[in-house]
């Protein structure tokens, strides 16, 4: 042989595999380690993109656990503007891996935190999840007792899953001074005020994260031994950046932290498996075809595209059955426009745009 590269698949090199490739064609792309079949029970969660996979994977007949019903009656789309059928639970988007493990540490009693409130107009919003209620509730004590029955349904999800699909989404966070606790989105975006002496930024790095998610996997499998990780990298961009850096180099820092952690953890672990979303929309290859105008949103063909590399690793059928009980075009798109929409916090910082 005259060099080790000599005899390797056309996927390891770049001009075979993807240069002179389709945009289309990701052959080989992704090997799954595990099988997820559609009777295998699934919780999801993460950042907004997380919200495309868990849909798709319902409408596609796989058993995605829904813990944290909506009340009898509340239309589709008021339910998932009061954070229902967004996750297996009513967590609302969580966007750092900090914020999964104190969900966690919550849900189980371990590292437990007194459950705090936000203010607005004399109505309480939870912190670790503020769009859930998006008028607020009436007082302190009904929040708390909110989300003690959360917790619960978050412990039942864990419990019963086999299988765990987590979107990391962002290294950066704002945490209080006091307990480090951190949140989802800034104080004063949604409700509550900004004091820089109780709340400061943060922005995560690799050995932190990785840390973090280790602890998450030693809590889960002390109650669930036998359940399953797969882990996705949110291809979505920062819509701003805390740092003080350009918000393309902030992008860039997050997502190769992230890319980097859930790198490590599959190469290290027969049951956690890396899913390339990120790359499969951010490619060079597909030339940003995959995003919406504003180079941020990522479009229908990309989470279709996700989807079916997704779906046809795991042997299961491509086709959308819900979207072919529509014959007339212009309703079919109609309502993949509106059941396709996120429900995503961070969006809200592009108000404060300049």
């Amino acid at each position: 042989m005259r060099s080790p590269y000599e005899n390797l698949p056309s996927e390891a090199f770049w001009r075979a595999a993807v240069a002179e490739r389709h945009p289309q064609d990701m052959e080989g792309l992704y090997k799954r380690k595990f099988d997820i079949l559609p009777e295998t029970k699934i919780v999801t969660a993460g950042s907004c993109f997380a919200q495309h996979l868990g849909r798709h994977l319902k409408r596609r007949g796989f058993n995605v656990l829904d813990k944290e019903r909506a009340p009898v009656g509340l239309s589709e789309a008021e339910a998932q503007r009061f954070g229902y059928q967004l996750y297996s639970a009513r967590y609302g988007n969580i966007y750092t891996v900090r914020q999964l493990l104190q969900l966690l540490q919550e849900a189980t009693g371990k590292g437990w935190m007194e459950i705090e409130g936000w203010e607005k107009n004399g109505r309480w919003y939870d912190p670790q999840r503020p769009t859930v209620e998006p008028s607020g509730l009436d007082s302190l004590d009904e929040l708390i007792e909110h989300r003690r029955q959360h917790l619960r349904r978050v412990r039942s999800a864990f419990s019963e899953a086999q299988v765990f699909v987590f979107t990391f989404g962002l290294t950066e966070a704002w945490e209080r001074c006091d307990t480090g606790r951190v949140y989802p989105t800034a104080p004063g975006t949604i409700a509550g005020s900004y004091d820089p002496e109780k709340t400061r930024f943060k922005n995560f790095r690799f050995e932190e994260i990785m840390s973090d998610f280790l602890k998450v996997v030693d809590i889960v499998r002390e109650f669930n031994p036998d359940i399953r990780v797969l882990t996705t990298v949110s291809p979505v961009p920062l819509t701003a950046t805390a740092t003080g850096n350009h918000v393309l180099t902030a992008t860039s820092y997050s997502k190769s932290v992230l890319r980097a952690v859930t790198g490590q953890l599959s190469e290290d672990s027969a049951f956690i498996d890396y899913f390339p979303s990120y790359e499969i929309v951010t490619a060079p290859s597909s030339r940003g075809f995959y995003f919406e105008p504003n180079l941020r949103s990522v479009n229908k063909a990309g989470v279709d595209r996700v989807m079916e590399i997704f779906l046809g690793a795991h042997g299961a059928d491509i086709a959308d059955p819900s979207a072919a009980r529509k014959s007339n075009t212009a309703r079919r798109r109609a309502r993949l426009s509106s059941e396709d929409d996120v429900v995503c916090e961070e969006i809200m910082l592009d108000a404060f745009s300049k």
